[in-house]
């Protein structure tokens, strides 16, 4: 968190107008699809809807432990459909549902069954503030989203057909985006978002994506996520767009507790998890209003969690 701060606070004491010789980029000559991590802080129009759907395949190679010591997984393919569907429903207000489908393939042979619903959130966000050229103030919005455990949990007949959580989670997110113009006139679109999730536990029956067998009754008390994402967007012309995220995430210690028939009462800790993202990602922008973006999220560094690649590509609509 320290660093992001500093990077951003550099950007922001960064002088914003270019050198007198270089025209700079007009703000609407710009067209975005946005980073691959970090929603925007605007708002839509009352009326107006976005549709925003991600596929992705989530490659785990190693796992890190708590010491920071790698563990290598067998090969594995976990795809995924997430679709951002977000309408304005008042000034400085828009709703949303985020729907969600996954499929995993394992390398064991042992892989879903079919395809499976994920976890379901919804969300509405108000605009506090707009940024307006010449300001220093941000765009600023709160977004507060809740996902409902719509996805299989516990029950399972294979582990790989687990796509939920199982817990209620309430998300309260804080956006914020400005812009700056770099020394070559062209316009760096910038992002921090923060994100804190508290999530409710959840109720266990047999085998768990929590790691629990057939037999075993008991509750997970999931530990709670806090989020940072700090996002640039380079438009390096009206069309194309090279964008970075650095995601930084802490998700607290995960307990199980319950019992198999005939044994006494156990407690699992899962351990406190940090990890680090870098995303990547190059946005091609038909229109102001419709755009593709593709790249990667990759593992920089962390414990306790999956050292992994997941290769992205989403298609922004705005009408």
């Amino acid at each position: 968190m320290r660093r992001i701060w500093i990077v951003l606070a550099v950007m922001m004491l960064a002088p914003s107008a270019a050198s007198a010789d270089v025209v700079r980029q007009p703000l609407d000559d710009a067209w975005w699809t946005g980073p691959l991590l970090a929603p925007g802080a605007g708002t839509l129009p009352p009326g107006h809807f976005l549709f925003e759907p991600y596929f992705f395949d989530f490659m785990p190679t190693a796992s890190i432990d708590a010491q920071g010591n790698s563990h290598p997984l067998p090969r594995e393919n976990n795809f995924g459909n997430q679709s951002y569907l977000i309408y304005g429903l008042a000034d400085h207000l828009s709703v949303g549902l985020i729907p969600r489908f996954r499929f995993k393939d394992a390398g064991d042979g042992r892989g879903s069954s079919a395809i499976g619903v994920g976890d379901l959130s919804l969300q509405a966000q108000y605009q506090l503030t707009q940024f307006e050229e010449g300001h220093w103030l941000p765009t600023i919005a709160v977004n507060l989203g809740e996902t409902l455990p719509a996805g299989a949990y516990d029950r399972l007949d294979r582990f790989s057909n687990g796509f939920g959580a199982g817990a209620y989670t309430t998300t309260l997110s804080l956006y914020s985006q400005t812009y700056f113009w770099m020394p070559d006139g062209r316009i760096l679109r910038t992002r921090l978002n923060l994100s804190y999730a508290p999530p409710s536990g959840a109720d266990l029956m047999d085998r768990s994506v929590y790691g629990t067998l057939p037999g075993f009754r008991g509750h997970a008390s999931t530990g709670a996520t806090a989020a940072a994402d700090l996002a640039f967007e380079y438009s390096i012309d009206r069309n194309w767009v090279a964008a970075m995220d650095f995601w930084l995430e802490q998700d607290e210690n995960t307990r199980v507790t319950g019992s198999y028939p005939g044994m006494t009462q156990m407690v699992n800790d899962l351990g406190r998890a940090r990890v680090f993202y870098v995303a990547p990602a190059v946005e091609y922008n038909f229109s102001s209003a419709f755009g593709v973006i593709a790249g990667a999220r990759i593992f920089a560094a962390g414990e306790n969690t999956a050292v992994s690649v997941t290769p992205l590509l989403a298609f922004n609509y705005v009408h």
